[in-house]
């Protein structure tokens, strides 16, 4: 049990502040180039492109030896981060000899001198958190490695050439996706957050899956969502972690509902008995009437028992559920398929959308008026990566709001530094300079960080509204006192 105090959260009114940003991002494999002369050659992709070869050589270069030098001292574990002045840079290796290097640079703030003229700039070289970017590196080549395979077999099939072509257009459309300044704790977890649901609602949902995997028996695995949170999934959990973000942060923002978004107003008997529904694909064909459509479906990779296996993903929607089918990328992919695909999934998922709603409507009234509380938390459960956070606005494609201080962002992420220290249950708790109160419990593989605004409170009085928050908010999650 520790208490401390943030003196954090003060700053002038005339500085100009700077978020962190991408300063470089490179994936190398040493042994490609060992020769000199050839060094150029361990380069498989670089960003930015237009850098002069020479400073990417150097930059590679640098980075190879600090690796090396690292390993001098534990070879088993070599460098993760290297904290500099005006930059951080974070070393991945996900596959043998294969190095991904993401350089940020720091934080700073821009202050006016006395004379009005001139500007110091002061580089914040603590406001990084190694844990938060080293994710975001990892995330990376998650998806690159969901959508393409690992670099490993894209070398087995066409070798260096197809890899870097590969790397090149991956990485150049999904680095512009990036947006450090708003990467915290949630990336760390890489959570699925799960939709409530009565036992049976969900037992229709399960009934749907398996309709529709016994109609169309080329569906291989399932994942069903509704409001962009997770009600069912056949992958394993490591897949589904990735493909979940992909969904949420990437294709259903980029989707958004017609008139319909947020509106699943119940059906009326009458029209239920029609084949009225309002079921569209996300993925491949925009309209099946279009007699140009094109039925070609992005491809996703997922572990097998004998590694990995290649499957077309079809995402359909109806109003704010969405039913993901993957099917193995063997088999083509016809009008027909599809057509049978609508006609079938269509009317039944518009029914579960407007049922869903329909309950979740009813629970909302029996829970009465939703009122501002008093603290906010985010959740996480190690064991099925459930994720719950009443920090973090909507997410866009652009930016994951947050509805507190950077600084207290930060606290959270230092608390969470120290509970991966350690396995023992522990609990910290963080008196801030702004009257805030955090507090982080980490208890049998599940992790509570509240943030708590009342200005004169003191520890006990604390300690006791987290105990109510357990008993209100996770009344059926044991949380060691």
């Amino acid at each position: 049990f520790c208490f401390c105090f943030s003196p954090r959260m003060a700053s002038g009114m005339q500085e100009k502040q700077y978020t962190p940003s991408l300063l470089s991002f490179f994936i190398y494999n040493p042994t490609f180039g060992p020769r000199e002369g050839e060094e150029e050659k361990k380069i498989l992709f670089y960003h930015p492109s237009d850098v002069e070869k020479n400073e990417k050589i150097r930059n590679v270069g640098l980075c190879e030896a600090i690796v090396q030098f690292t390993r001098t001292f534990c070879p088993t574990k070599p460098a993760k981060s290297l904290h500099t002045q005006k930059n951080r840079q974070f070393f991945f290796e996900p596959e043998n000899n294969f190095w991904i290097v993401m350089v940020v640079r720091n934080p700073m703030i821009e202050k006016p001198n006395k004379d009005g003229k001139s500007q110091t700039i002061e580089y914040q070289e603590e406001e990084i958190l190694d844990t938060v970017y080293g994710a975001v590196v990892r995330q990376c080549y998650s998806m690159y490695k969901l959508f393409n395979g690992t670099f490993a077999r894209a070398m087995e099939t066409g070798g260096v050439e197809l890899l870097m072509q590969k790397l090149e257009k991956f990485f150049y459309k999904y680095l512009q996706t990036l947006h450090l300044q708003s990467s915290d704790l949630l990336d760390v977890f890489g959570g699925i957050s799960f939709f409530p649901l009565d036992k049976m609602t969900y037992l229709k949902i399960q009934s749907f899956v398996n309709r529709v995997e016994e109609s169309l028996s080329l569906v291989k695995y399932t994942a069903f969502l509704y409001n962009d949170q997770l009600i069912w999934s056949g992958l394993e959990q490591d897949d589904m972690r990735i493909l979940y973000k992909y969904l949420t942060t990437s294709l259903f923002p980029r989707h958004t509902e017609p008139e319909l978004a947020g509106r699943d107003s119940p059906l009326r008997p009458e029209l239920a008995g029609n084949l009225l529904h309002y079921g569209r694909f996300l993925t491949g064909p925009l309209n099946l009437n279009d007699p140009e459509a094109k039925f070609r479906f992005p491809k996703i990779f997922v572990s097998a028992e004998d590694g990995y296996e290649e499957l077309h993903l079809i995402v359909y929607k109806a109003m704010s559920a969405a039913a993901c089918f993957m099917i193995s990328a063997s088999v083509e992919l016809t009008r027909d398929f599809c057509e049978q695909l609508d006609k079938l999934v269509g009317p039944q998922l518009t029914l579960l959308a407007s049922d869903i709603c329909e309950q979740f409507t009813i629970n909302r009234r029996i829970s009465g008026p939703e009122k501002e509380p008093q603290f906010k938390f985010i959740y996480f459960n190690h064991m099925n990566l459930a994720e719950k956070s009443t920090i973090h606005m909507r997410k866009t494609a652009s930016v994951c709001l947050t509805s507190v201080h950077p600084d207290l962002m930060k606290i959270l992420g230092d608390i969470n530094c120290d509970f991966a220290r350690v396995d023992e249950d522990e609990e910290i708790i963080v008196k801030a300079m702004t009257d805030y109160w955090v507090v982080g419990k980490k208890s049998d593989q599940r992790e509570l960080y509240v943030i708590l605004n009342q200005k004169n409170a003191n520890l006990i009085e604390v300690n006791e509204e987290v105990k109510k928050l357990c008993a209100t908010q996770f009344n059926n999650i044991f949380f060691l006192d």
